[in-house]
């Protein structure tokens, strides 16, 4: 086991995976639309990346706002990257919405509110649908 979590496994249910990158839907019970763009290789940076990569994650990160946008209707869409935890290049790509637990914090603020959130039973067909579109 390297101690990576995204080497050692997918982080999260895989929606779309190519070469260099994959797309999963994270699972997170607060955010259940939230997807995160995992670099495959192990870097820590995007400037790890070279021009023709980084122009691939931000396109698949943009892929990912475009799903989101158009299947879930949020009120606002988040990217954020940190790696704090996990040092390995990844994005989240968070539906965000008026009445989300956090907003208008940070999904890693203080919670606001308790408002569960459902997602449509066939989200991720829908959004596997609009991805394959997107790329």
């Amino acid at each position: 086991m390297s101690a990576c979590l995204f080497c050692d496994g997918d982080g999260g249910e895989v929606l779309h995976r190519d070469e260099r990158l994959r797309i999963v839907l994270a699972g997170e019970s607060d955010y259940p639309g939230l997807l995160r763009v995992v670099w495959n290789r192990h870097v820590r940076e995007m400037t790890d990346l070279d021009a023709a990569e980084r122009t691939a994650c931000m396109q698949a990160m943009c892929a990912c706002e475009d799903a989101l946008r158009a299947v879930l209707q949020p009120d606002k869409i988040n990217l954020a990257s940190f790696g704090n935890v996990v040092p390995h290049l990844h994005w989240h790509v968070i539906p965000r919405y008026r009445d989300d637990p956090h907003f208008p914090a940070s999904v890693w603020g203080t919670r606001q509110r308790d408002t569960p959130r459902a997602i449509p039973a066939d989200f991720v067909s829908q959004v596997q649908a609009q991805l394959r579109a997107l790329f």
